[in-house]
Formats: C-alpha cells, structure tokens, sequence
C-alpha cells in the first residue's frame, strides 16, 4: 500500500505574501496564523515581515476607544473597550482622565500624590514612563494635551517602542481670558517656556470683542477639555464659546485663532482629514456636517462642506427629543463617533455606514486607539508567549 504524503508546503516567499493580506483590523486573524506552526510563527514574528505589513496596509487600524462617562456622583472608571475580538486591555489605574491616544501611545492625567502628573503608555507593550507637569498652579485650571512622537523622519506606522515623544499642553486657567500652552520634550526632559493668547494677539482680541457684543452675560471662554487635532505643524484646540479654534504652530512656537465654519453649534470634533488639511464636524438637528479648512498660499483660507449624512436614516433613535452629539474622532480612517439614546457609534464616513461600539452613557470625548498589534511586538508578554508555545507543542 502505499504512503500518503504530507502536503507540500509553501515556500517561505508565498507564505509570506498570503500573511501580508491578513487584514489588520481584526488582530486575531495574525494571531492565529502564528499558531499553526513554528515556520509561520517565525514569519510573522519577523522585524522585516512586520515592517512590510504595515507599510502595506497604511494607516494604523482602531482597536480600541479610551474614555470616561459622565456621571453626577462623581466619574466612573476610565475603561478601554476593545473594537476588535481582542480582550480589553488592562487600564492602568491612579489616573484622572485620559488626554489623548496617538502613535501607538495614550496620553493620561494621573492622580498620584509624589509629583507626578502624566504618564506615557502604550497598551500594547506595556511600556510606561511618568512625566511631571508644568511648573503651573493647577487650582481650576481646564486643560487639554496632544501626544506627538518625535522620532525623525519616522512615519508613525512603527513607532510602538520607547522612542521620544513630545506632549503639547494647553489650558485657561479660571476665570482669566488667556490660554498658554508648553511643550515637553522627553529627549531634553523639560517643559519650554509657556507662550500666551491674550489681548497681545490680534486674532484673540477680535475674537474676544465680538463674543462680548454678541452675549450681553458674557463668560470667560475657556479650552474645551476634549482631544485636540494635528495638521501638519499645527496642534488645534476648541474654545467653550463660538466654537472658536485655538491653533498652536509647532514650528513658531505660538499661539493663534482660527474661526469655525459653524459657531452656533455644540460639541464639535477636530480631525485631520485625507487630504491633510484641518476637519470640523458637527451635528445640526439630525444631520452629521463635516467641513474641510482650504489652504491656499495665495488666497485667504476657508472652510468648505465636504459631507453631509442623514443620521435618523441609519441610526435607529429611540427618543428623537435627545440630542445626539459628536464625542470625537479616528484620524486617518475617516470615522466620526456619535452618542446617542441607543448607544455609541462610529461613523464611516465614505461609505456613510454606521457601527455600535459601545453602549449608550453620557460622552463626553472618546479617544480612539490606533495600532498595528501583532505577535512579534508582544513577544516579551510572557502570558502570551506561552500560550503561542502551548499551542505550538501540541
């Protein structure tokens, strides 16, 4: 009689092509294939597999969504809920809030009592480092903070690692019209001298007039504490009144004003849109509006309508008499989140197709968490690493 053959296998080359196809959205697709055996393990584990598979696949996908409800008697904890089959990721605790999630890293605000006032965290690998803030009085100061890598030349496909970061910090303290922002810089480990918006800055003092003529029971405005937007050299934040933009250049070292395409609306998100320019959207009665900021070096910039999606056509409402607001967005991916009566969901904006993701709660921002996660970077996880040998013994 005779013997049956093992089937033929493929050839490292083919086998490496069929991998680079897996979709990273769904990690769990790269992490089963790394149980099959230990040839495929090896692939996948592979520095230069893992870089080729996310230069294939461009922007890093979302995992995950970062956020704190709002509550009355005080907030809830702070949770990470995975977007993927993935497990949630275990949420560092000692912190107040959550600032920002960029670069593969999640910028929080903790409330540790020796001094330290942030920590740089990266879910992924585990990898922590605590930084401690400004040399500022924090007594009712309302802040928010952008996390930037600032590996040169690096495309922020691969920057999972321990590498330098820069973290932009804005706020108005209470009940002053003026909002500062510094940089810190993990390289040097120290904060640059605040520079201010206040009636030294042209744009702001037209701002601030035309808010006084147009409120007879004037308030200060003040830095709105939701996740800022970078574009280009530019890091943006919203004011609590007229939605008007507060704009830092990296590269000038200033502060400035932009005014919105829409001022009387409530809960905005900025975004980077494809074509790198700076994004706005809105919810009016039950339509999503997204504006596109045109700059031209010979005109003067404005905003033009890039989108309009019907919501009630594609969310089913319970109570029309809520309001559904705009709680953020994933940069790069083209998705806008918005919190309604039935629950969380994000938005496609190309396709118009909408996704629960969570269940309904008083949002206030979301930060979506984008990454590539594989095998190969999680390899010093001993958790993980026996179970792929687990696997792979059997």
């Amino acid at each position: 009689m005779a013997t049956r053959r093992a089937p033929p296998q493929l050839i490292d080359d083919v086998t490496d092509e069929v991998l680079l196809r897996l979709p990273p959205d769904e990690p769990e697709h790269l992490f089963r294939a790394a149980l099959v055996c230990k040839r495929w393990l090896r692939i996948i584990c592979d520095p230069g597999f893992l870089r080729r598979y996310r230069a294939s696949h461009g922007a890093p996908p979302l995992l995950g969504l970062l956020h704190r409800l709002q509550a009355i008697e005080g907030p809830p904890p702070a949770r990470f809920a995975s977007t993927t089959s993935m497990p949630d990721f275990p949420h560092p605790g000692g912190l107040r809030r959550a600032l920002d999630c960029r670069h593969g890293r999640v910028l929080v605000h903790t409330a540790e009592d020796d001094g330290v006032d942030f920590l740089v965290w990266n879910p992924v690998t585990g990898h922590r480092r605590a930084v401690h803030g400004p040399d500022i009085d924090w007594f009712c100061l309302i802040e928010s903070a952008v996390l930037l890598c600032a590996a040169h030349g690096c495309d922020h496909l691969d920057c999972h690692g321990g590498g330098p970061f820069r973290v932009v910090f804005a706020a108005t303290p209470e009940c002053k019209d003026t909002v500062f922002a510094s940089v810190y810089s993990s390289e040097a480990d120290e904060w640059s001298v605040p520079v201010c918006l206040d009636s030294g800055c042209e744009s702001f003092v037209r701002y601030m007039e035309r808010e006084r003529l147009a409120d007879h029971y004037y308030h200060t405005p003040y830095l709105q504490p939701r996740r800022g937007a970078v574009v280009g050299d530019g890091v943006y934040f919203t004011l609590s009144r007229g939605n008007a933009i507060v704009k830092y250049d990296l590269g000038k070292n200033r502060l400035s004003i932009v005014d919105p395409p829409c001022r009387d609306v409530y809960e905005v998100a900025l975004m980077a849109m494809e074509d790198t320019s700076l994004g706005f959207a809105c919810l009016q009665g039950s339509s999503l509006y997204v504006w596109s900021r045109k700059v031209d070096a010979e005109e003067p910039a404005e905003w033009v309508q890039c989108r309009v999606i019907e919501l009630e056509k594609i969310i089913p409402v319970a109570d029309h008499e809520k309001a559904s607001i705009v709680v953020g967005s994933a940069e790069g991916v083209g998705v806008i989140f918005v919190s309604t009566d039935v629950g969380l969901f994000m938005i496609n904006l190309n396709s118009g197709q909408p996704k629960k993701v969570d269940e309904p709660g008083v949002y206030f921002s979301v930060l979506p968490y984008m990454s590539f996660y594989t095998p190969g970077m999680i390899l010093a996880l001993p958790c993980l690493l026996s179970t792929i040998i687990i696997h792979i013994a059997i």
